[in-house]
């Protein structure tokens, strides 16, 4: 999945320089410079420095919200400041390192618990009296919390779903399987049926083994916890082999495209993809980005779920990014006031639209359901039809889980050019994981 945090949207601009953490300067009200936080702003107001990785049509649609915010609370000043996924986590661990963070700012999955452990985040569970949380599902607040203590708030709720554009099957004659009952080995028989219908000029499908949301929801569905609920690496070696034997099935079915075809290093965006491309037919994307993705690829593309959900499940509820406040904030009570207007006001989630997934109080998003855009509330009803569901609970990922990305880039790039087989590519990655997470 590319991650589950990815950015949604075509384009991906003002992006922070590292050496002076600048930002090109935004054109939305409220939006500043440098990533680099703030104070009392010179009339007088309360100013709170806000950050999170997007793209311009994620800025536009989060300003709205800050307007009626600001609106509401004019002694206050909401100071943005956003940037693409990729160096957003050195930017923020900059500002942390210079002792200047963020008021608000958007927390990878992957590394609450670090910055939690290190004392950096503010205990959102201290504070009830400010910010409510009783509109969330149990598995929505945990999804922040460390033992008692809540170190962040989804920003919103996603899964990760399956793709198929329509458009490329009916060209080709090729039907769409059941998504509520296939199998991997219907998605290899689907796959494949494309590549050979189109003559190789459309591979059926593609997803990055090395995303580690994608391999979590395998663990769960062969009956292991990837990480555990106390913060260790629960997957084991035999796992990680079947994962690669799978990949590297569909590539030698031509249902993926051959080694070296998806370059690594192609940008992230809906608009940049082998989808929007037209090179491949179906792929793994985070649930809030179908309006993106179906965008890009001309819409029509068919939203599946994960195949293999029939014996074990493995999709849980996640979240794209949590919300978390600095421990050291200068203003707390404001920025707790602010985080609660976010999660909990109706209007500030109608005009945001569904950009950061679906709305982690659900009576509000129960609520502004039928306002939402088709595709928006496609993804909606879709993660809807799954909190109906008992599905296995989405851990905050231990300390160190965010290195698994790479360890898993590197191996699966041996895997994928025959330079390393499936077990011993399981066992490397057992081994490696465990120098940076328990076992």
């Amino acid at each position: 999945m590319n991650s589950i945090g990815n950015t949604a949207g075509p384009t991906r601009r003002h992006l922070l320089t590292l050496a002076g953490l600048t930002a090109t300067a935004a054109t939305l009200p409220g939006c500043g410079r440098g990533f680099g936080g703030g104070g009392d702003d010179d009339d007088g107001r309360i100013e709170i420095n806000m950050v999170w990785w997007g793209d311009a049509q994620r800025a536009q649609f989060t300003q709205k919200s800050l307007d009626l915010f600001q609106t509401a609370n004019p002694g206050i000043r909401v100071r943005t400041e956003y940037q693409d996924s990729s160096p957003y986590k050195d930017k923020l661990a900059a500002r942390f390192a210079a002792g200047d963070p963020p008021d608000l700012m958007a927390m990878r999955f992957d590394s609450l618990r670090e910055y939690a452990d290190r004392g950096t985040l503010l205990d959102l569970a201290k504070h009830t009296g400010t910010l409510d949380l009783t509109g969330l599902t149990e598995p929505a607040r945990a999804l922040g919390q460390v033992g008692p203590q809540i170190f962040g708030v989804p920003s919103g709720l996603n899964t990760i779903s399956f793709v198929v554009d329509k458009t490329i099957t009916d060209q080709y004659g090729v039907s769409i399987p059941d998504g509520d009952t296939w199998t991997w080995a219907d998605l290899s028989t689907f796959a494949t049926a494309v590549t050979k219908a189109s003559g190789g000029k459309v591979y059926g499908a593609n997803f990055e083994p090395w995303t580690v949301a994608n391999l979590l929801v395998f663990a769960r569905q062969r009956g292991e916890d990837f990480f555990t609920a106390d913060g260790r690496l629960g997957a084991t070696a035999g796992t990680i082999t079947a994962w690669f034997e799978l990949t590297e099935g569909l590539r030698a079915a031509k249902a993926f495209p051959p080694a070296g075809f998806i370059d690594q290093n192609n940008g992230a965006s809906p608009a940049q993809s082998y989808l929007a491309k037209k090179s491949i037919a179906a792929q793994i994307i985070p649930s809030n980005n179908l309006l993106g993705y179906n965008q890009a690829c001309g819409g029509n593309l068919v939203m599946l779920r994960i195949p293999g959900e029939t014996a074990r499940r493995g999709q849980s509820i996640d979240t794209p990014a949590l919300w978390s406040i600095a421990a050291t904030s200068k203003h707390p009570d404001e920025t707790l006031e602010l985080l609660n207007f976010l999660i909990n006001d109706v209007e500030a989630a109608r005009v945001s639209g569904a950009t950061r997934g679906v709305p982690p109080n659900r009576k509000i998003a129960e609520q502004i359901a039928p306002d939402l855009d088709a595709d928006n509330k496609r993804a909606t009803e879709f993660l809807s039809a799954l909190q109906n569901e008992k599905l296995p609970p989405s851990y905050p990922y231990p300390v160190g889980a965010s290195k698994l990305t790479n360890i898993l880039k590197t191996i699966s790039t041996e895997v994928e050019f025959g330079r390393l087989k499936p077990a011993a590519a399981g066992e490397r990655f057992i081994t490696e994981a465990r120098k940076e997470i328990p076992g």
